[in-house]
């Protein structure tokens, strides 16, 4: 049993992540204090639930590189509507409808034209990103004390809120992956399409409750985001897409579906989070840190190839 937890990846991962945090204790004291861990939770709690619906779409053979700019849309549209008093019960039930309407607009599509969900996410983007300026007139939003509280909330005075809610969102996304028939048809189809509708799965209707699945996480990581910062823009969520992916990708997940771990997903993540800290705490340069990032996800991407063929060779 040791033997075979020892080949998880995400059993190299959690070494990797120990090791690096032993490595910045060492050449910055301050690695461990609570308040730097705290930021680290906090920082990679909304990535982290944007990643847990990057890897339901990756499993299933999906991807959607548009949601960074779905995170942008809804946190405006949930900042328009705070500012001119709309109440918090109301707005959050809006732009968790506004980022599910997004995904649905890119899983439907696919669907429509039979186009890879990676072109029509692509061509959403500019979609998404251009109505959030429309409405927005290409201004911030900003916010400051009037939706502050899934920020600000600390339990005990240490643990976030926001990383709670992340830590729950993982739970679930778990128990739908391995505890339910919806994360049975999320595998089947991402690793044969043809036979999970030779099966009797509807594929179709699956790949857009996925997609919907998925933008109910990046409504949520928006709510989060929006939270925190107190203000949103059109670029709120740059970047994000690419960083939840290869998240996913790190953690195990396979580019051509039906292979995933929610839990590499996870230490992905903190991965990210954990090597992002660290070289601030070295006061390396930000643009190195996005050559590390890039580096990483390019190590994973041939770490995965690698298993596959070791895998087909046997």
């Amino acid at each position: 049993m040791l033997t075979n937890i020892v080949r998880k990846q995400w059993f190299f991962l959690l070494v990797v992540i120990v090791g690096l945090s032993i490595f910045t204790q060492i050449l910055n004291p301050r690695f461990f204090h609570p308040n730097n861990l705290v930021n680290i939770l906090e920082q990679i709690s909304s990535l982290g639930v944007v990643a847990a619906g990057a890897t339901i779409l990756i499993i299933s053979g999906n991807f959607d590189i548009s949601v960074g700019a779905a995170v942008g849309l809804s946190a405006s549209v949930m900042a328009m509507l705070i500012k001119a008093g709309v109440s918090s019960w109301l707005v959050v039930p809006i732009g968790l409808a506004v980022a599910v309407l997004c995904a649905l607009f890119v899983g439907g599509t696919s669907i429509l034209f039979k186009a890879p969900s990676f072109i029509t996410s692509l061509a959403s983007i500019g979609v998404f990103q251009g109505i959030a300026l429309a409405i927005t007139e290409a201004r911030y939003q900003t916010i400051f004390g009037k939706f502050e509280a899934l920020g600000a909330v600390r339990f005990f005075d240490i643990i976030p809120l926001i990383f709670l809610v992340a830590a729950s969102v993982y739970v679930l996304v778990y128990f739908i992956l391995q505890r339910s028939i919806l994360g049975r048809r999320i595998f089947a189809i991402g690793s044969n399409r043809q036979a999970a509708y030779l099966a009797g799965i509807n594929v179709n209707a699956n790949k857009l409750l996925f997609f919907a699945l998925n933008g109910l996480l990046v409504g949520v990581a928006a709510t989060m985001i929006l939270s925190r910062i107190g203000s949103a823009q059109a670029s709120t969520g740059a970047g994000m897409e690419l960083r939840a992916i290869g998240a996913a990708v790190i953690g195990g997940a396979v580019m051509t579906g039906g292979k995933g771990s929610i839990l590499g997903t996870f230490l992905g993540v903190l991965l990210m989070g954990v090597i992002s800290n660290s070289l601030n705490m070295l006061q390396v340069s930000p643009y190195f840190q996005d050559v590390t990032f890039g580096m990483v996800l390019i190590v994973a991407l041939g770490v995965s190839s690698f298993s596959q063929l070791k895998q087909r060779a046997v």
